[in-house]
């Protein structure tokens, strides 16, 4: 396999020669950053690699990482992002939260759905679904994405042909891999609308390590919307009830000028002007804690590497009342751009999580905001200053944090600004 190779590091001259495995936005960032330089073929040697989630399963095992290169992806990074791995490590973290500081502390994790892993926990979801008639229920493949293979239910015949399909079989000599997991989810049904729609959040979240937990929050992200009104009454059709954009692009009326997304600044102005800011802040602030609780469920199992970080997209839902659902995160979120905004935003994302990871050395590692993101966890709250500001709230631990979801993003002012900076301390 390929080396990367880093002799003779230097501050910010030498070229940075770079892999990847996609043909989308992150290719263009790195083919137009300054200095670095792409390796094509199988052989060659490199010093950052964008791989996707299959490569890296294939190939991990085999690579050896020098000192300065980085890959941009955890070892078992499916830990999380898997629906039904993700399930489980926080349902054993909110067991632990409960015996180590009871069941008031342990209702931080409370937001994700009532979530059973199928086939194998069928049995228990069978009494729990008719412990509570009536229910609608969403059944979702644990490893596919843009919505396939998702349907929502509200009678268990619904599911009788799933159940009798190939997907559902035991393991025998015809089927040999055994049957495709699924997870069943209680329905969120009271989303919170906006002009009849309902709607996620996408949020980016860059993890540079997992010990010590450092953590970026994306200030830009979007909200997408279903192409239909929101209604239970025809839970079969899926441009009511999935917002993928995967799925609202197939909709017949679909505009693809017009798209179905908003900006986190403007959904955030929106909901600053529909209720009170203390609501806002509450939410955004809980948003926060779903980010590093689930983060902290993976911690002591992650495989740490220095050469590794990850660009989690994170999607979330909000109830009526304000409440956000963590539905899923993702290991490798769309960076195939839906529009020339959907494009703008993800190539200063992307050029953002290359300057967080400094591969130039360029930057002093005092750092609080990069571009649009902002450090907000180094194993315990990151405060970007010791006053509290219009943009700091009171967590549910009753200490201050910053929540800049959403907030004006002066990415390149600050860039400028932090570069100078980092320039001037940098000399002898």
């Amino acid at each position: 396999m390929p080396r990367a190779n880093l002799k003779g590091r230097s501050t910010g001259d030498r070229v940075i020669r770079f892999k990847c495995s996609l043909q989308n936005t992150i290719l263009d960032v790195l083919r137009a950053r300054p200095g670095w330089q792409e390796v094509t073929g199988s052989h060659g040697d490199w010093d950052f690699l964008w791989c996707d989630k299959e490569w890296a399963r294939e190939h991990y095992d085999c690579l050896y990482f020098p000192e300065n290169s980085r890959v941009s992806h955890f070892r078992n990074f499916y830990e999380l992002t898997r629906k039904n791995l993700m399930v489980k490590n926080l349902k054993r973290l909110r067991r632990h939260m409960e015996r180590e500081s009871g069941k008031l502390e342990a209702q931080k994790c409370d937001f994700f759905p009532t979530t059973y892993e199928l086939p194998s926990e069928y049995h228990i979801f069978v009494d729990e679904f008719r412990r509570n008639p009536g229910s609608i229920w969403i059944m979702k493949p644990i490893a596919k994405s843009q919505g396939k293979g998702i349907f929502l239910f509200k009678r268990l015949k619904d599911i009788t042909d799933w159940k009798k399909g190939t997907e559902y079989q035991p393991i025998s000599d015809a089927n040999k891999e055994g049957p495709e997991t699924y997870v069943v989810q209680r329905y969120i049904e009271n989303p919170y609308l906006i002009g009849g729609r309902k709607f996620d959040i996408r949020v980016y979240v860059l993890v540079t390590s997992y010990n010590p937990l450092r953590v970026w929050l994306y200030r830009d992200g979007f909200a997408r919307f279903s192409n239909t009104r929101f209604s239970l009454e025809s839970i079969e059709n899926n441009y009511v009830h999935l917002t993928n954009v995967a799925i609202q692009k197939t909709a017949p009326d679909y505009d693809p000028e017009k798209g179905c997304k908003w900006s986190t600044q403007q959904l955030r102005q929106y909901l600053t002007a529909r209720h009170k800011r203390e609501d806002v802040e509450k939410m955004l602030n809980q948003m926060q804690e779903v980010f590093i609780l689930s983060l902290q469920s993976t911690q002591k199992i992650m495989i740490n590497d220095k050469h590794c970080f990850e660009l989690y997209g994170y999607d979330i839902l909000l109830d009526a009342k304000l409440k956000p659902w963590l539905l899923e995160i993702n290991a490798s979120p769309s960076l195939t751009a839906s529009s020339k905004e959907d494009y703008d935003l993800k190539f200063g994302m992307l050029n953002d999580v290359i300057n967080v990871l400094d591969m130039e050395n360029r930057l002093t590692g005092k750092e609080k905001r990069i571009g649009g993101f902002d450090f907000i966890w180094d194993d315990g709250p990151v405060y970007i200053d010791d006053s509290v500001n219009s943009d700091s709230i009171i967590n549910s631990m009753g200490t201050t944090i910053n929540s800049f979801l959403g907030c004006h993003n002066e990415r390149r002012q600050n860039l400028k600004q932090i570069y100078q900076t980092a320039s001037v301390s940098k000399k002898p």
